[in-house]
């Protein structure tokens, strides 16, 4: 009997790094207009930025069904084998209330852990998750730890402007208005109840890369005994190199061990373009 942790496109974990890793992204939809695409398996994140900079086109997505999630569920039970699946956090999808649904019928077999959390820090929830599998750890023995860090898990996100969450409803007119300000940088988090909270606003970048430092040291700093996760939107992570340049020093220690990604479809709908995100679980 095995463990596999089924999870979704929110952890911008790609296909073909799930295929290395042994687990299974489910994708969710993105469409532009009429046109319905899956993340990251019918829409490259280059076709969706390049088309959202284009166009000027925002486009939506669609939670994972239950039903998606008990054909993934049954196919793992079916082959003798127990299930984790770590979803985006039910504050901003509604893919742990399907995912929940779809688990009702296959008992203690399978486990489903709201994350709370996307992108950077829910690549890293599921990049733990799969390390205490490959140490051979029991499901339940499993569930309890990441169910305990999860307390400890952090996502902090500059993005070049809110009007993107705004129009997703992600968070409300007020703060996208404080946050559009020219020259103004706004950082987010996923709050207790895994909803976008505005963490700060800082004025050009260079202030916002300092005030990017500053509310990760507030979050009680990076345990790099976990993993860490830095990631970008958009069609360059020119950002990203930025940021880790001017703030060498806090990654000095084990800046060959931070695992990079793009933000997917499925966030980079909320986020836009030009966005960078950390992921870790802090050292407190």
């Amino acid at each position: 009997m095995a463990i596999r942790i089924i999870t979704d496109s929110g952890s911008d974990i790609t296909q073909d790094t799930a295929d290395r890793w042994g687990i299974r992204v489910l994708p969710l939809s993105v469409r532009f207009g009429e046109e319905e695409y899956l993340d990251d398996v019918t829409l490259t994140s280059d076709d969706m930025y390049a088309r959202m900079i284009d166009t000027g086109e925002i486009p939506k997505t669609s939670q994972i069904s239950p039903g998606a999630y008990r054909e993934a569920f049954r196919e793992a039970v079916n082959a003798g084998d127990e299930v984790i699946c770590i979803t985006i956090s039910s504050g901003m999808s509604g893919c742990f209330q399907s995912a929940m649904i779809a688990a009702e019928e296959f008992g203690d077999k399978v486990s489903v852990i709201d994350s709370l959390n996307v992108c950077a820090s829910q690549y890293v929830y599921v990049r733990y998750a799969r390390g205490l599998v490959r140490h051979g750890k029991p499901k339940d023995e499993i569930v309890r730890r990441l169910m305990r860090m999860r307390k400890r898990l952090h996502v902090i996100a500059l993005v070049d402007s809110l009007e993107y969450a705004r129009k997703g409803g992600r968070v409300s007119c007020a703060a996208a208005l404080a946050g559009n300000i020219i020259h103004i940088k706004p950082i987010i988090t996923s709050g207790r109840e895994g909803k976008v909270e505005v963490l700060g606003t800082a004025r050009g970048m260079n202030g916002a890369y300092k005030l990017f430092s500053k509310l990760i040291d507030k979050a009680g700093g990076i345990d790099s005994r976990f993993p860490v996760c830095l990631s970008y939107s958009g069609l360059s992570d020119a950002g990203m190199r930025e940021y880790m340049e001017k703030s060498a020093e806090m990654f000095s220690e084990f800046k060959d061990r931070i695992h990079f990604s793009r933000i997917g479809a499925t966030v980079g709908t909320y986020s836009g373009p030009n966005a960078i995100a950390i992921g870790f679980f802090d050292a407190r």
